[in-house]
């Protein structure tokens, strides 16, 4: 099965830089490091401290040493003593909560049927999990469980996709008021009069600082990350809040510059002959410490979901050269595993989560793990694909594969009814 899923995980967001060059680049790197240190002992060594140096930029935590026990193991993964995230997609025939004709907030990009995609076999699956049942998601009962609070979802445009999701969802019991929109749909505020209830969506791709306008001595369209500073466009706002959705990782994927304590550090695919290549899964371990450092040091009194890694499910090519995902329905949990990249983050993610836990002592607030990673992988057929346009193929035109984003309503949906599940049990 590997090799119909070889080309998973080099995709970038639109606009993005040659990941995939990047990832056979560490590869290659990889390999003769190995061979290296099996001649030479001296330059191992140089590079091993020089590593850990530059890790303890960071100012937080102190690496943990190669002795450490494995940290994931302190992560629960069961909810109400069930793990939800194993299992697998099963034929329900019942149609989706809600439509493309009973939700106005599904950007065009998702909007898979009005734009025309022919089959609607993918919005007829439900995740049953290996060791209990999953509820469907039910509207109702989570505006009735949060009534009175505020709830915001932080991160990319992955989780602005859920948040439409959830949004669709609620709305087919009570049509919200718009407080706040955006020209971009990045920050958005909706209210539920009759449950007092805040809904958000906050753009923060990076969750840490960052920016692609020209500065720092680096033209437009690199993004510079501070990979010790938390994005302002959430961090400020979190106090307001009771629950927040937090995710990030594709865009890590982009050509980037990245500063620690202002200095600047090295970079991911930047081509320039003066800056070290140290990678973005070295930045994406780092951003992930300074947020949950940021998240001990807050005095934060709400409830964290921290939302795993979204694979993507590009076959036959990347998203710029004619990749696709033509697939009709879910793989089984048999047929596909986590690999390259996809399962690199994940570990990361995974790594850094677990180093939390061993400061729970210190938590003013509740963390939890919300792993849709494995549900996700098995769904290659709920992706836009061609039908991210309206009528891709009409008079000629060539379509761009949209095979990470997901079609709404559909797989995504189930993302939601994992929180609720969450939801009952913290």
């Amino acid at each position: 099965m590997a090799t119909h899923y070889k080309h998973a995980g080099n995709y970038t967001p639109i606009g993005s830089d040659r990941c995939d060059v990047e990832i056979w680049r560490i590869f290659s790197q990889r390999k003769f490091m190995c061979f290296s240190c099996a001649l030479l002992l001296l330059p191992f060594v140089f590079a091993l401290f020089s590593s850990i140096s530059v890790d303890n930029y960071i100012g937080g935590r102190e690496p943990l040493p190669s002795s450490q026990p494995d940290v994931t193991k302190l992560i629960d993964f069961a909810v109400g003593g069930c793990n939800i995230w194993k299992g697998e997609w099963i034929p329900h025939p019942t149609e989706p909560a809600y439509s493309n004709r009973t939700c106005p907030f599904i950007q065009d990009h998702q909007n898979c049927l009005k734009n025309g995609r022919p089959d609607h076999g993918f919005l007829h699956w439900r995740w049953k999990p290996r060791d209990c049942d999953l509820p469907l998601f039910d509207a109702k009962s989570y505006l009735r469980l949060v009534t009175g609070k505020s709830w915001a979802f932080i991160g990319d445009s992955i989780s602005r996709n859920h948040f439409q999701s959830f949004l669709c969802s609620l709305a087919q019991v009570e049509y919200p008021k718009n407080l706040y929109k955006d020209e971009e749909d990045h920050f958005v505020y909706w209210y539920f009069p009759s449950y007092n209830f805040t809904l958000a969506v906050l753009w923060s791709p990076f969750l840490v600082e960052g920016t692609e306008d020209e500065s720092e001595g680096f033209a437009k369209g690199i993004e510079k990350l501070r990979l010790d500073v938390v994005d302002k466009n959430w961090a400020p706002e979190i106090h307001k809040y009771d629950y927040i959705v937090l995710s990030s990782g594709q865009w890590y994927l982009k050509t980037s510059v990245y500063f620690l304590h202002d200095r600047l550090v090295g970079c991911h695919y930047c081509q320039r002959q003066n800056i070290k290549e140290i990678g973005f899964y070295y930045a994406y371990r780092m951003a992930l410490r300074t947020v949950f450092d940021f998240l001990l040091s807050s005095d934060y009194k709400g409830v964290v979901f921290f939302r795993t890694f979204t694979p993507d499910h590009f076959e036959n090519g990347r998203w710029d050269n004619g990749g696709n995902c033509k697939r009709k329905g879910p793989f089984k949990s048999n047929e596909i595993s986590l690999q390259g990249m996809t399962a690199e983050m994940y570990r990361i993610q995974l790594e850094e989560f677990g180093k939390t836990l061993l400061n729970r002592s210190d938590f003013t607030f509740q963390l939890h793990l919300a792993d849709t990673i494995h549900a996700s992988l098995l769904r290659p057929d709920a992706h836009p694909g061609p039908y991210r346009e309206y009528q891709p193929f009409a008079k000629g035109k060539k379509a761009q594969n949209d095979c990470l984003h997901w079609c709404l309503p559909g797989a995504v949906d189930t993302w939601s009814a994992m929180l609720l599940e969450m939801l009952r049990h913290v």
